[in-house]
């Protein structure tokens, strides 16, 4: 083995390999995390204009530059800008699909519960469930805020802020601290309030548009604010996160993050196909001489694409022409353009919702089990965000019912509450009575589960007990009592009688 060792040296020596050196490799990131969430927002938001202004200012790289949006035609009124609005109908969609399937809230006794009952109905409380939903998928993250206001309403109040206008304090992974930020706008000059909410306190600056510290009273919506310390240990905010961001440590993930280049295409391909329409409308070539005037003026009428398009084309003086005018309309590729816009779309989609949740190419032949199939990745994504309010909700609720008592001059308890969801895309009726069916034939399953499995929650244990019993008594599985003969019963009971006396 020693000459074997002694020739790879040598062969190394011959070759004379060296390591590769380490290179730093500097990458400038397009946007901060503000400048991100504005971008969802405004993706959200979804106005051409508005998405068309931002590309073209937040395009620094020759990445951002070659994007639709960012394009900048020589001629700047010779294309027309398309938005889809799917990035708003993913968000919205998803949060009416869970807000739909909250069955109810549980406090845990039923003085609680009629109280907090009344905290809801004061806060309209599934409505702010469902715009924190929307506000953490397009921002990311964002956190619910419980305060007190009893010029307002004698209940705490309820409110959600999205990630562009919440910060958090974090040490060793725990927040310590969830700062919110509210604008406020005073003769022509911007202002920033910042509230503090930690353990057991919340502290109050207000800060000038140019970041300097102002009085608290510079701005009379919160010249009453003051800062405040109450007992327990718990912070009157909670914050909620669906996806964790890879690119900002400590934030949350937007669903469309991954999927801006995707609008981006589809949103292409539409407004190339609305203009290819309008491009391949009737073009009319007409000999000078007949050309349409005004009948006031005699001038020529300008042409324009949409009621009065045509070209103007020399007077043909050869003999024997014919002055006309010639229609001429250019073929669309029509198939193309439909399976562009399928497979664009299918790339914003995938991984986030069903096409069929939106009502996309949902199939009238597509029998039920079926459509359950094209519902699987919606289920998926309703099943991630399921799990983080089963957590966050409930804390919600126990800090509320903490702030109320407070609010009360009372010391706050300790609330454990639950939050229960229903199913979504459940199997039809018709599915279930073939599934419940097979397993009793197989003897797999009682005729009280079989009851269950069919009716759940749609009936009462007396309703459920009352068909088993019907069940039974049909099939023969039950013993009933001999009826008497024509009333023999009573004339045995009535000889007995006669014997006693």
């Amino acid at each position: 083995m020693g000459w074997l060792k002694n020739m790879a040296t040598k062969v190394m020596k011959l070759l004379n390999i060296r390591p590769a050196p380490d290179k730093t490799i500097n990458i400038i990131e397009p946007l901060s995390f503000q400048g991100n969430v504005l971008k969802n927002r405004i993706w959200y938001r979804g106005d051409p204009s508005e998405l068309d202004q931002f590309f073209k200012q937040s395009a620094r790289d020759l990445v951002s530059q070659s994007r639709f949006w960012s394009a900048v035609p020589s001629d700047k009124l010779n294309i027309r800008k398309i938005h889809s609005g799917i990035p708003a109908m993913i968000a919205e969609r998803l949060g009416d699909i869970i807000v739909a399937d909250i069955e109810g809230i549980d406090v845990g006794s039923d003085e609680l519960n009629t109280l907090f009952e009344e905290i809801s109905d004061d806060n309209n409380f599934n409505k702010v469930i469902g715009e924190a939903i929307v506000e953490t998928l397009v921002t990311g993250d964002g956190a619910f805020k419980i305060t007190v206001d009893t010029d307002v309403t004698p209940y705490p109040i309820i409110d959600y802020y999205g990630g562009e206008r919440v910060e958090y304090t974090v040490k060793r992974g725990r927040i310590q601290e969830i700062i919110f930020y509210t604008n406020y706008a005073k003769e022509n000059r911007n202002y920033t309030l910042q509230e503090t909410f930690g353990k057991g306190y919340i502290k109050y600056m207000l800060y000038d548009d140019s970041g300097k510290e102002v009085a608290i009273n510079t701005v009379e919506e919160t010249s009453e604010l003051k800062d405040t310390t109450f007992d327990g240990n718990f912070i009157m905010a909670v914050p909620m996160m669906f996806f964790k961001s890879q690119k900002f440590d400590g934030r949350g993930k937007s669903i469309f993050d991954s999927k801006s280049d995707s609008f981006d295409a589809l949103d292409e391909t539409i407004s190339q196909w609305v203009d290819a329409i309008r491009a391949g409308r009737v073009q009319k070539y007409i000999p000078k001489e007949l050309l349409p005037i005004n009948p006031s003026t005699g001038e020529v009428l300008e042409p324009n694409p949409f009621d009065n398009q045509f070209i103007s084309r020399k007077t043909v003086l050869s003999e024997n022409a014919i002055d006309k005018m010639d229609v001429v309309q250019a073929e669309v590729n029509y198939s193309a353009f439909v399976e562009t816009y399928a497979s664009n779309l299918d790339m914003c989609l995938q991984g986030i919702i069903s096409p069929a949740t939106l009502g996309i190419d949902l199939k009238k032949t597509d029998n039920a089990e079926a459509q359950r199939e094209k519902e699987k990745t919606t289920l998926y994504t309703r099943g991630k965000i399921i799990d983080v309010l089963t957590e966050v909700i409930p804390e919600v609720v126990s800090i509320a019912l903490q702030v109320n008592d407070l609010l009360h001059s009372k010391a706050p308890g300790e609330y454990e509450a639950t939050i229960n969801f229903g199913e979504y895309a459940s199997p039809s009726f018709d599915t279930v009575v073939d599934t419940v069916g097979k397993a009793k034939m197989n003897g797999i399953m009682s005729i009280e589960q079989c009851v269950e499995e069919m009716y759940g929650d749609t009936w009462t244990d007396e309703e459920k007990a009352e068909e088993v019993q019907r069940i039974k008594e049909q099939s023969g599985m039950t013993t009933l009592d001999e009826p008497g003969i024509n009333g023999q019963d009573d004339d045995i009971t009535n000889e007995l009688n006669n014997v006693g006396e």
